[in-house]
């Protein structure tokens, strides 16, 4: 019996009013992407069943915005340490639907928990502040929690971007509706599980799968939602913020983004290459901060491009449960699919294919990790976001010309600059378009800071106390001290 077989796959439910419910009718098949065989079926919700949420979730937020802040923490520790305890149990769910090593799951697992740690003790210091107005007036101004939350989670990410938002959400005092991807479903209703462990009221954490466009509609136009947040395309995150407007809901988007790598000339090029093979191809490249876009002075370019191509093509590409595995499968079929096109495109279109570029066996869906030379600005690689495990490289005259090419896009998520002047470094942080910038590092915001894009790579923030602006809405209380 190998490692995979010895680990069973749960069934999925939908978590309505604190109950899980099995007998609903298959809304599709999940499977592994490592060998394609079918690991169970997503439950549909009925339109009732929605409805019943969006009950739950009314109920479930008047118990929970009037917990005291200490029992909230509380409980989030709770949840926070079963996660931890539990991790050893949820990692082989996780490779098993994902694909993602058990290392990589592991990771994942804990920056997840970590979420919740920091929220708990945040969640203190959501304060106030008095307003100075003159006598008799006192004036002061709360923040309350904003109401029900809709929210909508990747296949990437089925544990740390739900911690996000479910996290964020109880530390506010809300209740939340959790529709997580139906790629990845065990993991989440795994997650969930921890919560209601851990004592939570019943309706303060509802799990729901169904149609897209059913669950989102039913969701976001329900006058009981108060707040829609997403963690997904650009595409869907428009859609919704148009199902949002009709009702004047806010939205809180963490989109698509085509981070750039800004490397300046005077560098130790393959110092850097290391560094971003370990961040380009973790999870196969599919997280939105990984970088996508390679500028390189050209100075060091053909450097530069002969260490990444080495270092790719050394990768073990293989199932997650394998020994010695550092990549595992793209998510689905149509990840495959994609990244032969773009490959293709940008072949056509001039680029060198330094390393990589097709698919590794027939079985699952692997891509070989794939290093891409003097790839033109015109191929679609270059403003579409990959995704996966390709590295498109191109030779830049400057770190100016790199900032023009990089801020040339409609979205902003995440750059990454390597340089040895600090005066480069502080323009080049400063006027790239983008919500977090590493400089001299591959890294991103974790449960202490805030993430998020700009233009069209989202709206608001998710992490650090910036993250609350969504979550709470701020009330002024004026008040005449005198008797009436």
């Amino acid at each position: 019996m190998n490692d995979k077989q010895r680990y069973a796959y749960p069934p999925i439910g939908l978590l309505i009013d604190g109950e899980w419910i099995y007998d609903r009718p298959a809304l599709c098949d999940v499977e592994n992407p490592s060998d394609e065989t079918i690991l169970g079926q997503v439950p549909k919700a009925t339109a009732q069943d929605l409805q019943n949420a969006l009950e739950s979730s009314a109920r479930g937020f008047e118990i929970w915005r009037k917990t005291p802040p200490s029992e909230r923490a509380a409980l989030m520790r709770r949840a926070a340490a079963l996660v931890r305890e539990r991790a050893a149990d949820i990692a082989p769910v996780f490779t098993l639907e994902l694909g993602k090593t058990l290392s990589e799951s592991l990771a994942e697992i804990e920056r997840s928990a970590t979420f919740l740690d920091w929220d708990a003790e945040e969640l203190r210091r959501m304060y106030g502040r008095i307003v100075p107005t003159d006598p008799p007036i006192q004036q002061y101004v709360v923040r309350e929690p904003i109401g029900p939350v809709a929210a909508f989670t990747p296949w990437n990410v089925p544990m740390s971007a739900p911690s996000r938002k479910i996290s964020a959400s109880l530390a506010a005092g809300c209740s939340i509706i959790l529709k997580p991807a139906e790629e990845t479903p065990a993991t989440a209703c795994l997650f969930a599980q921890c919560f209601l462990d851990a004592g939570l009221p019943k309706g303060v954490l509802n799990v729901v799968f169904g149609d897209p466009d059913e669950v989102s509609r039913a969701l976001v136009l329900s006058p009981i939602t108060r707040l829609v947040t997403l963690t997904g395309s650009i595409n869907v995150g428009k859609h919704l913020t148009r199902l949002a407007v009709e009702t004047m809901k806010p939205v809180l988007m963490e989109l698509g983004g085509h981070a750039p790598v800004l490397i300046d000339e005077n560098v130790d090029v393959d110092a850097v290459a290391q560094m971003a093979i370990n961040w380009k191809f973790r999870m196969a490249g599919q997280f939105c901060s990984a970088p996508s876009r390679f500028l390189i002075h050209r100075s060091g370019y053909g450097k530069f491009v002969e260490s990444l191509a080495t270092k790719a093509s050394q990768l073990k590409v293989g199932d997650g449960f394998a020994e010695g595995v550092q990549m595992g499968p793209l998510a689905n079929r149509r990840r495959l699919a994609a990244m032969q096109d773009l490959v293709d495109d940008a072949v056509a279109n001039g680029a060198r294919l330094a390393t990589g570029g097709q698919r590794v066996g027939n079985r699952g869906w692997f891509y070989a990790p794939t290093v891409l030379a003097d790839v033109p600005l015109d191929a679609r690689i270059m403003s579409e976001e990959p995704f996966g495990p390709l590295a498109p490289c191109a030779p830049v005259d400057s770190m100016d010309e790199a900032l023009t090419i990089s801020n040339s896009l409609n979205m902003g998520l995440a750059a990454f600059v390597f340089t040895n002047s600090m005066e480069r470094a502080d323009h080049l942080s400063r006027e790239l378009q983008v919500g977090s910038v590493a400089l001299n590092v591959f890294t991103s915001p974790g449960a202490d800071a805030p993430f998020g894009g700009i233009r069209e790579s989202g709206i608001g923030r998710e992490g650090g106390p910036e993250m609350y602006h969504s979550y709470t809405v701020a009330k002024t209380i004026a008040e005449r001290r005198v008797r009436v």
